[in-house]
């Protein structure tokens, strides 16, 4: 529907205000598009060939520049991380910082706010940057920057993992380092509570166990080990999510394909697994088991009925999101299956996805539910990097709303400690930009200050790409552009096919 004819309806009283917000942001989250205006520059620069060396094996990653005239020629080899971008948090309060981590260690802060107005060229740099650590230094991280994520409390601070076995706490005014913790392990991901009161950090890490490391102490503090698990016989944990409702609730998938939920307060912890084939939930009265006297109060796991050999899918569980009402868990595994879970009974909602999901990486894989409410039809939308692309699906219907593609080689060169490597250019990570979200995990409105949204995603490329939605005057005023050009294209060649005819044409 047109937006003057709701402007018109809304002035009437025919429509009501939160109705109206509705059916605008319903079709801003349709209308995503990758936008070329918006650079992203670290700073680094090829290495200029020498004589010897003839020209620069790198095969660049080159866009062309969307301005008019001269310029429509040149090109840009700007990276925002050389050797690939690896993880991408913005912060939720103001939607203004962004923190980028690359596959060489080096993390860098941006102002997302240096463009006042994002319909503009602009090339953003980083306000900070911290340089790859040295052997036996705290201050950096030595490899690969596996997650990165805002303190859910303050937008000062920020936490960082790596495959240097390492999670460390950041000041984002100063970008450095106020607390390392090594966990003896690579770490593939870690998660804070948006609500809990406790200073807690799961992570995901090569060992069996989820690692509890408490900020307040320094110190890990707790590992969280289902029954029958001895050593590494269900291997390493991939991801990890708490409950953005209940702030002892937290939910862990591993390579043995379980999805395990836990509640920390308990001394054994596991409260249950996640099974692909109960679509009916552990609470369901068919499931409970008979009352007996001898049954205590809170029975345990197998005394719910809950199968210890339950899998939530049938390979390694790498991606798990929680919606920001706390009514659903989403997973993700290399089956490549996306499932939506009731969080009340850890139920199979039997949510079809179809073939299309891509899912091959063995770190973790981050995708994220919109705020709920956001869309006039109440409908949840999941954001999902497929590889080279971003799939934005119905959360419950599994049906693809729109595809989010754009410019790129399918394999890329990227800087390494040894010259160059090739890698698949795919999405590693994607980031929702959201203010005011108080108690939820991506802010309660869409965008920030100067846009009215935004998605930013890394890329293996070294390129972080910005998508926006497309805004109805914009469209229009592009569209009146495009016609006056070819209005003056038609007028110029008229002009000199009568300029030939009549001999005049120099």
């Amino acid at each position: 529907m047109n937006t003057n004819l709701l402007l018109f309806e809304r002035s009437l009283g025919n429509l009501r205000h939160d109705a109206f917000a509705g059916l605008q942001t319903e079709k801003l989250l349709k209308s995503f598009r990758s936008t070329f205006r918006v650079r992203f520059d670290g700073g680094e620069r090829v290495a200029q060939p020498s004589a010897r060396a003839g020209t620069s094996s790198r095969a660049l990653v080159t866009y062309p520049s969307p301005s008019v005239g001269a310029e429509d020629d040149e090109r840009h080899s700007i990276w925002a991380h050389q050797a690939g971008v690896t993880a991408l948090a913005v912060e939720r309060f103001e939607g203004r910082r962004l923190v980028s981590g690359g596959a060489d260690g080096i993390i860098k802060l941006w102002d997302l706010e240096q463009c006042p107005n994002p319909n503009s060229l602009h090339t953003y740099r980083p306000v900070l940057s911290v340089p790859r650590a040295a052997a036996n230094s705290t201050a950096g991280h030595r490899f690969s920057v596996t997650h990165l994520s805002f303190y859910p409390f303050d937008e000062l601070a920020f936490l960082s993992s790596s495959f240097d076995q390492t999670l460390k706490l950041w000041s984002t005014a100063s970008a450095r380092v106020s607390g390392s913790f090594d966990l003896g392990a690579k770490v593939y991901t870690h998660a804070t509570s948006p609500i809990a009161p406790h200073l807690l950090v799961a992570c995901a890490t090569q060992h069996a166990a989820v690692r509890l490391v408490d900020l307040r102490s320094s110190a890990a503090i707790q590992s969280l080990l289902s029954p029958g698990q001895t050593g590494s016989s269900s291997g390493a944990v991939l991801s990890v999510a708490w409950s953005p409702i209940h702030e002892h609730v937290l939910a862990s998938g591993s390579v043995d394909g379980a999805v395990r939920i836990w509640d920390i307060r308990r001394s054994n912890a596991l409260v249950g697994l996640l099974d692909q084939e109960d679509s009916l939930g552990i609470l369901h009265p068919g499931r409970m088991p008979a009352p007996d006297a001898s049954t205590p109060a809170t029975p345990n796991v197998i005394g719910r009925g809950i199968r210890m050999s339950a899998k939530a899918h049938t390979g390694p569980v790498n991606g798990l999101a929680w919606t920001d009402s706390g009514t659903h868990l989403v997973s993700a595994g290399h089956d490549r299956r996306v499932r939506v879970w009731d969080a009340a009974t850890g139920a199979n909602t039997l949510a079809n996805f179809g073939p299309t999901l891509r899912n091959a990486h063995v770190g973790s894989l981050t995708m994220f539910a919109v705020p709920e409410g956001l869309a006039a039809t109440r409908r949840d939308l999941l954001f999902y990097p497929n590889e080279g692309e971003i799939l934005v699906m119905d959360l419950h219907e599994g049906t693809i709303v729109t595809r989010l593609r754009g410019a790129g080689p399918t394999v890329a060169a990227v800087a390494a400690q040894r010259g160059e490597r090739a890698v698949r250019n795919r999405v590693s990570s994607i980031a929702w930009r959201g203010a005011g979200g108080s108690g939820s995990h991506t802010g309660g409105v869409m965008g920030g200050r100067n846009t009215p949204g935004a998605i930013y995603s890394g890329h293996m490329d070294g390129q972080i790409r910005a998508w926006m939605p497309q805004l109805e005057g914009l469209d229009d005023e592009a569209a009146d552009e495009e016609e006056d050009g070819a209005r003056e294209k038609k007028r110029k060649a008229l002009d000199d096919a009568f300029r030939s005819l009549m001999g005049r044409r120099p």
